[in-house]
């Protein structure tokens, strides 16, 4: 395939960018840190996303949405992470409704993937349970009863847990922690009795939650996709996320770099720009080949994901994610050790860079853990 965008999703971007740029530049992120917003994001923004159809770019139209694939979906999130937006496009959109269209009923379809494209409901993925991404070692179980199930467990850093209206739950309903098979997803109310929601405070002053169950019941048709056998369903649904967050990270990356050549144009020590040093320059230069290889190979695993490349996606998320989270991680302290001092300070925008960069090399899987994983897949 040519790894070129096409009139349409050129159109997409542009649009995406003129509005994030426009409704929700990183200022907006300062506000709602500064003035301790409950809810975490713009309500009003989230609905005028929706009203433009983002919630639906990837669901297909039978249910509701446009149907322009994972590529759009990108294009979206990367302009987003250019101006660190916050909003629950990646719980809801990215990660709840590509688990709903890829494992739920025709009745769960239905009744949610309207729901999220209208922005009417907030639905999020509950999965981790210690403070590293370890998607096998789940403990929470989900017992059988005469009306269903019954949960018990504890879930960390549940992006948008303290808004959500639904909850998919990976608990265990067979097996022990560390096998895959036995792992279940269920959907679970927000209002259930006996669930409780902890919102977080993050270094990125981004929405998460610990959330907790307890003795939740919930009835057979909260099962998403088949009893004990709900990994790998997870997994693909991981891998999307993991591409699509990449795709963020790469929005992150651009504006950070950008925001660092700028004002080596414009800082001078000595009499003289700090742009014209070789040394800086040869620097720039590095973090310019980086980001452009980062392009390539977002916009491959999204293409991946529409193509239904089934057998290269788990490969190609791994190798995508670990090397935006080194790219990302080089650029952001790159920019703060150009912009020197003033970096340092929280008057400067470029800090909330490197705060959303080390949080979000962490979600779903941090370099480390994605190495580990691409030589395991390719059989090392």
């Amino acid at each position: 395939m040519a790894l070129v965008l096409n009139e349409e999703q050129n159109l997409l971007q542009q649009t995406a960018r003129s509005f994030v740029q426009g409704k929700a530049p990183v200022e907006a992120l300062r506000k709602l840190r500064d003035e301790r917003d409950e809810t975490g994001f713009s309500r009003e923004l989230w609905k005028e996303m929706t009203d433009l159809g983002w919630a639906g770019v990837a669901v297909p139209e039978e249910y509701g949405g446009f149907e322009l694939g994972y590529v759009g979906l990108g294009l979206i999130l990367e302009e987003c992470g250019r101006m660190l937006t916050a909003s629950p496009l990646v719980s809801t959109v990215l990660l709840g409704a590509t688990a709903v269209a890829l494992g739920g009923s025709e009745e769960q379809k239905n009744s949610i993937l309207p729901a999220i494209i209208g922005g009417e409901q907030i639905l999020t993925l509950a999965l981790d349970e210690t403070p590293h991404h370890a998607p096998t070692k789940i403990s929470m179980t989900a017992e059988k009863s005469a009306e269903g199930f019954v949960l018990n467990g504890k879930k960390e850093f549940v992006m948008d847990g303290h808004v959500a209206d639904k909850f998919i739950v990976a608990a265990r309903t067979s097996g022990k922690s560390g096998e895959e098979k036995g792992i279940s997803l269920f959907l679970v109310d927000a209002d259930n009795p006996g669930v409780a929601a902890e919102r977080l405070s993050m270094v990125d002053s981004r929405n998460a939650a610990k959330v907790t169950f307890k003795n939740v019941k919930v009835s057979s048709g909260a099962l998403l996709g088949e009893l004990d056998k709900g990994f790998p369903l997870l997994e693909k649904v991981m891998d999307i996320g993991r591409i699509g967050l990449a795709a963020e990270m790469l929005g992150m990356a651009q504006e950070a770099f950008q925001r660092t050549l700028e004002y080596l144009k414009e800082r001078k020590q000595f009499g003289v720009l700090i742009g014209s040093f070789q040394a800086l320059q040869h620097r720039a230069v590095v973090m310019f080949c980086e980001i452009e290889l980062c392009k390539s190979m977002v916009l491959k695993a999204l293409s991946a994901i529409d193509e239904k490349d089934e057998k290269n996606l788990p490969i190609l998320a791994s190798a995508t994610k670990a090397k935006m989270g080194e790219t990302l991680k080089l650029v952001s302290n790159e920019a703060i050790q150009m912009f020197a001092g003033i970096g340092m300070t929280d008057e400067h925008e470029i800090g909330f860079f490197l705060k959303r960069a080390r949080v979000a090399q962490q979600i779903f899987g941090d370099q480390s853990y994605h190495l580990d994983r691409f030589a395991s897949l390719n059989g090392y």
